[in-house]
């Protein structure tokens, strides 16, 4: 149980990646708090994992409806936190949104200010709600799901390539500014995978698009939600305790 008396806060939880970590968390006994913009999503979600908590002896999950995007909501959902669970110790910054696989000038600005506001002022808001409650502690984690499109980026996701680059930066920074507080911030680099993002990172989910994107990869597939939620256990668990402004690549060997 190598996350048993711990409690996460787990955003865009209610699919994919976020619901993969979700999970993984669970079975080590964590307490978790899923955190999704559709909030059905996100109860039907909870309602699935109560069974996998009980089984770990872990809390209850809690389920939260929030836009990451929104002060208020970050506000909200830190306080229901703590009224839950009395505490929290790790923070999983998964949500996110792409615009479609495009040249850049097609993207609007409309979308390209949603694509920062998910992507990237959620971090900031982040910081702001739950840095206080880290230092209160003495101590705390943030996992931030960034991309290999910050590392290695694909044509035609110029807007989202840059957003995922600014979460990296972002958060070395905020790992040397933290650190001091004994907060560790990590993010993790996935390539792209199973999850809703999939067909908007192609452009349209066709064989042969998906093949165009197989063949990126080394090691000769997509990744996994499983994939990442075992990489973001290691960095949430006192296992990675003097690791801090890491940036580890689940991608196969993309961007080798």
């Amino acid at each position: 149980m190598r996350l048993k008396g711990k409690v996460a806060v787990i955003t865009g939880g209610a699919q994919g990646f976020g619901y993969g970590i979700a999970v993984r968390f669970v079975q080590e006994g964590c307490g978790v708090m899923l955190v999704d913009v559709n909030g059905a999503a996100a109860e039907h979600a909870v309602a699935q994992l109560q069974a996998v908590a009980q089984a770990a002896g872990a809390p209850p999950v809690v389920a939260q409806q929030a836009d990451v995007s929104k002060a208020e909501d970050w506000d909200e959902l830190v306080s229901a936190a703590l009224v839950a669970f009395g505490r929290i110790d790790i923070v999983v910054n998964n949500a996110g949104v792409s615009h479609k696989n495009q040249p850049m000038l097609e993207v609007d600005e409309t979308e390209f200010d949603r694509v920062y506001a998910t992507n990237v002022k959620s971090i900031y808001l982040s910081a702001k709600y739950v840095v206080p409650v880290f230092r209160s502690q003495h101590g705390g984690c943030f996992v931030q799901i960034a991309s290999t499109a910050g590392v290695r980026p694909r044509p035609g996701l110029t807007w989202y390539n840059g957003s995922k680059g600014a979460v990296i930066v972002t958060s070395k920074s905020m790992a040397v500014e933290l650190a001091k507080d004994k907060i560790r911030v990590n993010c993790i680099n996935p390539v792209a995978g199973e999850t809703p993002l999939l067909a908007t990172f192609m452009g349209e989910d066709t064989p042969e698009k998906r093949a165009l994107f197989t063949a990126s990869i080394p090691l000769g597939r997509l990744s996994t939600p499983r994939d990442i939620a075992n990489a973001a256990l290691f960095l949430a668990s006192d296992e990675a305790e003097f690791i801090t402004g890491a940036c580890l690549e689940v991608d196969g060997g993309r961007c080798v």
